[in-house]
């Protein structure tokens, strides 16, 4: 039986995953708004044969926000300009659902899509963070479900409108005089709950007709978007356990939509550490978790708990004796996650903050390359995921570590590509094309 090749992305942040990269000897000044820095690591991560590169964002900071979001590019600028610099890696970008209008959106990775000539990918996200309203006009944030009412809605507009155009719209015949076929050119005339949209877009069909849709929440409500509409789904699981019954709930859920179980990539986030032995890979993580500042760690931990303030408890308390807040309405999946871990392994407060700051709660994977990919094609052949979003603690080194090392031992298990298959993020993770709504409908 033929193997499952292993699906790859790498989520670029500053200086690296880890919230102490900025201190490390290493980490580049300022890397979070260096054009170069980032062409670098694009260019890095396409020599490794990576589907796609993965840019985050956010709406919202505050002074103990973590250091990667303080001061960051808008993402979409930035991925255009990376198109220009590489040629085969997908390019993905976060959009808020919430704080958007789908036209917007719509029209903004249609256009990515264009000018990397099929490479954009759209993470769909609702946006956590409550303050967030006070810098759109607003003195209230949705509560959760409703965020992902509005989400669902807005993707289905989105999609509309990106198949207002069919492939041949445009004609230019300058003989005739015709410009365009206006049979092929659709109002979408959307009218729902959230929106009202008539439509058409002012941009023709992009090369991947929709952008790959991305989605990155695990909570009920993520689940239900992702089942509907996700194509990859980025998650955090902690365990193997865990992410294998994540992996059959969500592939159920989409199967009995009638969708194909292999249009969805599930791909948690990897926080890999490697070394040449085990020794040096340890050496190289507690280097880094020596430079946690604790005030920083406590804070970013107590985000997920609606920004409890941690900093009064004395950090060898048990993290399971702390009063939590019990109604949350912002990351409730990494709140449940982080809950569940420092619980089952009686981590003090300290551990938790440490654990939860250095990776934000993802798996992390500390071993030589070969251990490294030993894990990776064990969690995807026991269908724990379908790949992995690589999320490196330093960068570049990390990532470096990772294409230069961990990369050709996946590639001598036969799981990962030896070359790209396609120009296109569809075609690379082998993704058809959808059918226009509007063919064939008056």
């Amino acid at each position: 039986m033929k193997k499952k090749s292993v699906k790859l992305g790498v989520f670029l942040a500053g200086t690296g995953h880890h919230v102490a990269s900025w201190r490390h000897p290493n980490a580049i000044p300022n890397a979070a708004m260096n054009v170069d820095y980032f062409k670098g690591l694009a260019q890095t991560a396409e020599k490794g044969l990576f589907d796609l590169l993965f840019l985050a964002d956010s709406l919202s900071v505050a002074k103990d926000s973590h250091p990667n979001i303080l001061s960051r590019f808008e993402p979409l600028t930035l991925l255009s300009y990376l198109a220009a610099e590489t040629s085969n890696i997908g390019l993905v970008a976060t959009a808020s659902t919430t704080y958007e209008e789908p036209f917007h959106v719509a029209r903004k990775f249609a256009s990515l899509d264009h000018i990397s000539s099929g490479r954009a990918g759209w993470n769909v996200v609702t946006t956590s963070l409550s303050s967030t309203a006070e810098n759109f006009n607003k003195s209230e944030h949705l509560e959760h479900s409703l965020r992902y009412k509005r989400a669902t809605e807005f993707v289905e507009v989105a999609k509309k409108l990106w198949d207002s155009w069919e492939a041949d719209t445009l004609r230019i015949d300058k003989k005739s005089g015709q410009f365009l076929d206006e049979s092929k050119f659709h109002e979408i005339n959307h009218k729902g709950e959230f929106f009202s949209v008539k439509g058409p877009l002012n941009i023709s069909q992009s090369p991947q007709v929709h952008p790959v849709i991305v989605q990155a929440g695990s909570s009920g409500d993520g689940q239900a978007l992702a089942a509907k509409h996700a194509e990859i789904v980025f998650t955090a699981q902690e365990n193997q356990t865990d992410a294998i019954s994540f992996y059959h709930e969500l592939k159920s859920q989409m199967i009995a939509l009638g969708r194909e179980k292999e249009s969805m990539s599930i791909m948690p986030g990897l926080f890999p550490i490697v070394g040449q032995t085990e020794k040096e890979a340890q050496e190289k993580y507690e280097a880094l978790q020596e430079l946690i500042i604790p005030e920083m760690g406590l804070a970013i931990l107590g985000r997920y708990f609606e920004n409890m303030d941690f900093s009064s408890i004395p950090l060898d308390t048990p993290f399971a004796d702390i009063s939590l807040p019990d109604n949350v309405d912002s990351i409730r999946s990494k709140y449940d996650l982080i809950v569940k871990r420092a619980t089952n392994e009686n981590l003090t407060l300290r551990q938790t903050y440490q654990w939860v700051a250095g990776s934000r709660g993802h798996h992390i994977a500390i071993g030589t390359p070969t251990q490294i990919a030993d894990k990776i094609e064990n969690w995807v052949m026991s269908e724990a995921a379908d790949g992995f979003n690589i999320m490196p603690a330093l960068l570049p080194d990390s990532l470096t570590d990772f294409v230069e090392q961990v990369v050709p031992e996946l590639q001598s298990k036969g799981i990962f590509r030896t070359e790209y298959e396609s120009t296109t993020l569809r075609g690379n993770l082998g993704l058809v094309k959808p059918e226009n709504q509007f063919i064939n409908k008056p």
